[in-house]
Parts: C-alpha cells; structure tokens; sequence
C-alpha cells in the first residue's frame, strides 16, 4: 500500500472531481474533507470514498453546481433544500450561516435535505467549536438503503446515523465526540474488504442474521448490528432518535425509496457558550477535566484514558509526518479515473 502525503492526496481527489464535472469550490471541499478523514484515522470517510462519489455524478446521483436554498427560516432556524449537491459544500454552507446566526441568537439550529453523503461528521462541529462555540451534528442517509439491523432483527432498517458535538477547550488537540450508532461504520466494512482482513466478532450478521467475522458477507444480504453488543438496544434507539432528527424532522422519511439515491438528512445546533458563562473560564475548565480524566492509572494492558477527540489529533500529527497509507484497491482505482480524464501524467499515476 502507498504512503501518500496529505498535500499531494488532496490534490489528486480535487482534480479527479473537477474533471467529472465539479465546480473548484466543490472539489476542494470535498477532497480536503476525504483527507482531513484520512488524517483523522477515519479511512472508511477518506479518499476511498472519492470513486464513489464519482460514480454517483455519472448516475445523476449528485448535481454538481447545484444551488442549496432555505426553505424556511427564523432569527434561530433554517431548513435547507441542498438540490442534491455535494453535501462537504452544503453541508458547511449550512453550519457556518447557523454560527452566525448562534452570534447573535446564542442558541440556533438548521436542518438539511437533499445532499449527498457529508463524509466525516466532525467537520461540521468542529467549524462550531473554532468560533468558540459547542456544536452538535446528527446525519441520517435519508431514504437510501439502509444498513443496520435493529437491536433483536436481522435486517437492515437503520442508517448508521453518527453524531458528533465538539466543545472549546484550551487543549493542544480539540475535545469532540464523533460516533456512529452502529458499531462500526459501513465504510469500515468496504476498508476490510479492500484490505483482505477479517473483522471483529459483533460488527456485522449475514443474510442468516448469524454472526460473522468475513466482511463480504455485508454485502451477500447482511447488516451491520447497533452499537452497544449484548445492550445493542442502546445504539439502536439512539439510532432511532437521530432518524426522527434527520428523516423525519427533515421531512425526508423513513424506508428505503426505490431509486437508492444517497441522500444525508442533518440536524445541527450551536450553542453560544459565552451566552452562558464567560468562554476563556470554560475552555480553561474543559482542559481541566480533561487532564483529570487522563490522570488515572491505566487499567491493566491498556496504554491509559485518552480525552474524545485526542487520538484523531495524535494520528494527524504522524500521518501529516508520514504519509497516508492507502490500500492498493483504492489506489488503483484512483489511477484508473486519471488515466480515463487523461490526467495520469498531470498527476503522477502512471
């Protein structure tokens, strides 16, 4: 597998979008998300993704150019149509008009539909978190198929619907959350797959609701099971809540709409914190715990507590040194659609 540097990945997935038909904007948004995954440690969100994406504007699936419009609104609300764009653009178009708005309101929310896949949640809070803000983001994928069973069931009803909150602090690396209710994310799956490993006990049931640790069989008619193992109720009405927040809030929906178009329905808020006391003694407080979270003795065979948030920022700071290691599948596939643009020169992936 190739080690590639942030920079040069970055530039490769953008030139790759833009040649199937994405405007600069929407092309730099999207590879800069895939790689910010990859540096995150999240490759199921990374550039893995990028031929898929591809592949769904050349089924109609994403609209590049398209023009997101609000819907309704209020001094503390927004819903948004996202026309079926790329949902990186939409998607953070959205959350920086809610921090505005959050400036002047404290407290505002937004709902998005109609968007492509938002990749790895995090972004979005974390544009909250930068401007001093705590954020939470939910994301369903509408009416597309769905991937996990409900807790007790063998087939698939539920998206793998993640949520992410990030909180200011005066940490080096920031202090969020970013989950999927499912106990691992589909990506996951296809990363296995595409790497030839084997995955853990409890990830996913075959077709036969059994038990399985052969990735490929995710695809042969099973699902992923809810977060939480022998109390998966947990993950599963958790996935639940943000289905009614994202599908049904949105108005997209439940089920699966026969055209298997990937549409992400999102929920949004901001919480101004120096609404609620000043922000330098709340990040000051956040490290705070955080630090006494860590100082606890390590139970045994552990490596200790690390905070949320803190190994996606330990991993960056290696791969931005080293590389992004990316499977061989993935790659090629990459150097397939350069050959097919004509840019396997321009690029380097001969």
């Amino acid at each position: 597998m190739p080690m590639v540097q942030a920079d040069r990945l970055t530039r490769i997935g953008a030139a790759l979008l833009k040649a199937a038909g994405a405007s600069n904007e929407e092309a730099d948004a999207v590879a800069v998300g895939c790689v910010n995954a990859n540096l995150a440690g999240h490759d199921s969100h990374g550039v893995i993704a990028i031929p898929t994406y591809i592949d769904r504007i050349k089924a109609g699936h994403i609209v590049p150019g398209a023009k997101w419009t609000i819907v309704q609104e209020s001094p503390t609300t927004t819903v948004i149509d996202g026309h079926w764009g790329f949902g990186f653009h939409v998607n953070a178009k959205a959350m920086a008009l809610t921090i505005e708005k959050a400036k002047t309101a404290n407290v505002a929310a937004c709902t998005v539909f109609r968007q492509s896949h938002v990749g790895r949640l995090a972004a979005y809070p974390l544009m909250a978190m930068r401007a001093g803000m705590i954020g939470i983001a939910a994301a369903d994928s509408g009416r597309s198929p769905k991937h996990v069973a409900p807790f007790g069931g063998r087939e698939a009803r539920l998206g793998t619907n993640p949520i992410s909150i990030a909180v200011p602090s005066d940490l080096d690396a920031p202090f969020y959350l970013d989950m999927a209710t499912s106990a691992v994310a589909a990506g996951k799956i296809a990363l296995s797959v595409a790497r030839g490993e084997q995955i853990p006990q409890g990830w996913i049931i075959d077709a036969e609701g059994r038990h399985t640790t052969d990735p490929t069989q995710y695809r042969k008619g099973g699902a992923l099971l809810p977060l939480g193992g022998s109390e998966g109720y947990k993950g599963s009405g958790l996935a639940a809540m943000v289905e009614v927040l994202c599908g049904l809030l949105t108005g997209l929906g439940f089920g699966v709409e026969p055209t298997g178009r990937h549409n992400d329905g999102c929920f949004m808020a901001v919480f101004n914190v120096a609404a609620f006391r000043p922000l330098k003694d709340f990040e000051k407080e956040v490290g705070e715990f955080a630090r006494y979270l860590k100082s606890t003795p390590p139970s045994e065979g552990s490596p200790g507590v690390f905070y949320p948030g803190e190994i996606e920022h330990i991993r960056e700071q290696q791969r931005r040194r080293d590389g992004i290691e990316v499977e061989d599948t993935t790659w090629d596939r990459l150097k397939a659609l350069a050959t097919d643009y004509k840019l396997a020169a321009e690029l380097d992936l001969k």
